[in-house]
């Protein structure tokens, strides 16, 4: 049936206005115009008949003038008064039109204030375009994202201007609030946040992806989650990824770091085949990171500040050295500790062998404390002394570990420290009623891991008594894993994570001698409540997500970090160690420089980065005693209970 006239009108009308305020911007203007019309209209039709309706009064009157009022009437009912000298039938034509032009002239200021309303509101939710360049996104909202922001800041401390751009699926007032609470002071950085879906492309083009120079793409959901939220969230990052690369035309140029769970995700990022693309899961390096931190005291401080900004860091140096040996060049370089190379073909090689030579298009791998005090020397600055040293043997020992609670990353740490114990070591664990999922994992662990005796133990760790019953200080190591990671309230976590550790704290306290040789790691969901933990005592290890955000960081900024961070936390390769300074001087004490400390260390095979002075281990302000690329001119005075930091194959 063929539609009537005024339904086909009417029907085109709705299209017309469904457009928005300019359709009723123009809808108004039109209807203005209109009404000008009918009104001018109407008056020169009243002109025309009698053109001196009061004789002389208006006899300079004329059609102009009437038309000028039917206009003035329309747009400013104060010109009421120019109708005065006319006829009554003027005067009712003059109200008239004052009235309409006042409907007109009241919607067209609703609507204005309107549109203003809708402008400010868009700019209070963010939904503008961002004209930043050369900035970070962050993509995503979760637990890591303030550590990250915080890291970035100091990141670009050195930067005049920087900027960071936020794009989460919450509200932009919200995340303003939260970010303006927890980091007071951005230095150089501003922060822009934006509301809008990540893995859109026109939501991407809004925060200008082609003018960034990284983004970090942040998990929807947390580590204990289950399987499904952890799919979704690895195709939602996978998504918003692909998204990244399409709006910059098919050819990603943006250093990308993605935030995953499942194995199969990272094979997707590896078919990519892009370096500027680095995936890394929590669950792994935290889970790595923890085991040496128990095998090595002290770790966490030497990676806080090889990872943080603080600090030294790494950076890929290309000299005139070429022909030269890897060993002579920490001595030609003022600040600076070398400890691997990076070949032309993009081979990484951390402590490398003794004899390694440089060869054309090699770099050199080494921590300084900023690019700018990196300066070649083509003659050596410092002449390491030669100090007597022996063989030290040590025999790997059995060691008992105890990990109260269960925790995803339960399952890296026991299979790592499958790796680094002797055979016959003890794992036992202390869990409130475990699900019939934590058993069946424990039993897997069990079938995979041999060599160690792994033993489940039902108590609530939460219990002083229970505690008690175990003896805790009768273990190398005991690690408090976060009591329910399927909490969505970290603090909560955390809090019952600090109630375990002041457990502990006061049965060590009744210990005869209030001392002993096990190490507490705890393990803290929320980075801020590190501080809670190391202001009570300053030997307790935290293992937080802080860790975690600085690799994330610094792979935002240098994506070849990635090769040298996969041999640091696995147990393949060398790895960062404390050990002993009498492993390298056989006279104890002696005064040495730190090229004096490097040239020992090469002597057993190892790379001395820095070293820690005991009687600073409970000072914050000294960094706990641990001091990483120091000054090549300083001596140091070692005694027996003092640690070299070093690369090496394994802790003996």
């Amino acid at each position: 049936m063929k539609p009537k006239f005024g339904e086909k009108m009417r029907y085109n009308f709705e299209n017309f206005m469904s457009r928005g305020g300019s359709a009723v911007f123009i809808s108004l203007l039109i209807l203005f115009f209109i009404a000008f019309g009918i009104v001018a209209g109407i008056r020169a039709l009243m002109f025309s008949i009698d053109p001196q309706p009061f004789g002389e009064q208006i006899a300079d009157s004329d059609m102009g003038e009437h038309v000028w009022l039917a206009f003035t009437e329309i747009a400013d009912p104060g010109n009421v008064g120019g109708e005065s000298p006319f006829s009554i039938q003027y005067k009712i034509l003059g109200i008239v039109t004052i009235l309409v032009g006042m409907v007109i002239f009241s919607a067209l200021i609703g609507l204005i204030g309107q549109k203003f309303e809708e402008t400010v509101y868009n700019f209070r939710k963010g939904k503008s375009k961002v004209i930043e360049s050369d900035h970070t996104i962050i993509l995503g909202w979760n637990e890591r994202v303030m550590d990250i922001i915080d890291t970035l800041i100091i990141a670009n401390e050195s930067r005049k201007k920087a900027a960071i751009v936020v794009l989460a699926e919450k509200d932009k007032e919200e995340m303003d609030d939260e970010i303006s609470e927890s980091i007071s002071d951005t230095k150089t950085t501003k922060i822009i946040t934006r509301n809008g879906v990540t893995s859109s492309v026109t939501q991407l083009a809004k925060v200008n992806v082609p003018g960034a120079r990284s983004a970090i793409l942040l998990s929807t959901c947390p580590e204990g989650a289950s399987p499904e939220e952890k799919t979704l969230s690895d195709t939602k990052i996978i998504k918003t990824m692909l998204a990244l690369i399409s709006v910059q035309g098919g050819e990603n140029k943006l250093n990308i770091v993605l935030e995953l769970f499942h194995d199969e995700s990272f094979e997707i990022i590896k078919t990519l085949g892009d370096p500027k693309i680095n995936a890394i899961t929590a669950k792994e390096i935290l889970g790595k990171l923890l085991v040496q931190t128990s095998i090595s005291g002290g770790l966490e401080v030497v990676y806080g500040e090889i990872l943080g900004y603080s600090g030294s860091e790494t950076y890929f140096v290309s000299d005139e050295f070429t022909g030269m040996k890897f060993d002579e060049l920490a001595y030609h370089y003022p600040d600076g500790a070398p400890y691997g190379i990076r070949r032309q073909d993009g081979a990484v090689i951390i402590n490398p062998p003794e004899g390694s030579v440089m060869q054309n298009g090699d770099e050199l791998i080494m921590l300084a404390q900023d690019d700018s005090t990196i300066k070649f020397k083509k003659t050596a600055e410092f002449t390491p002394a030669d100090f007597p040293y022996e063989q030290v043997t040590v025999k790997k020992e059995t060691a008992r570990q105890l990990l109260l609670g269960w925790h995803s990353i339960a399952t890296v740490v026991i299979d790592e420290f499958a790796d680094y114990l002797a055979d016959g070591s003890v794992i036992d664990i202390l869990i409130d009623a475990p699900s019939d999922d934590i058993k069946k994992s424990i039993s897997e662990l069990r079938a995979r891991n041999s060599g160690l005796s792994i033993n489940l133990i039902e108590a609530n760790p939460l219990s002083m008594e229970n505690l008690r019953a175990v003896s805790p200080f009768g273990y190398n190591n005991v690690i408090i894993l976060a009591q329910n990671e399927n909490d969505f309230n970290p603090e909560k976590v955390d809090s019952d994570t600090l109630v375990i550790l002041l457990f502990l704290r006061k049965i060590l306290s009744e210990k005869e001698g209030g001392k002993s040789h096990t190490k507490i790691i705890t393990q803290v969901l929320n980075s801020e409540n590190q501080e809670l933990i190391t202001d009570y005592n300053a030997d307790d290890f935290i293992i937080s997500n802080k860790m975690l955000t600085y690799l994330m960081s610094q792979l935002s900024e240098e994506p070849g970090l990635i090769a040298i961070y996969n041999q640091l936390f696995g147990a393949e390769g060398s790895e960062i160690y404390l050990k002993p300074a009498n492993f390298y001087f056989s006279q104890m004490p002696v005064e040495v420089t730190f090229p004096d400390m490097i040239h020992a260390a090469r002597k057993r095979g190892e790379i001395c980065i820095g070293l820690r002075i005991s009687e600073n281990a409970s000072d914050a302000d000294k960094n706990y005693g641990v001091i990483i690329n120091p000054g090549k001119k300083e001596k140091f005075a070692l005694t027996g209970s003092d640690y070299i930091v070093v690369f090496a194959e394994d802790e003996l």
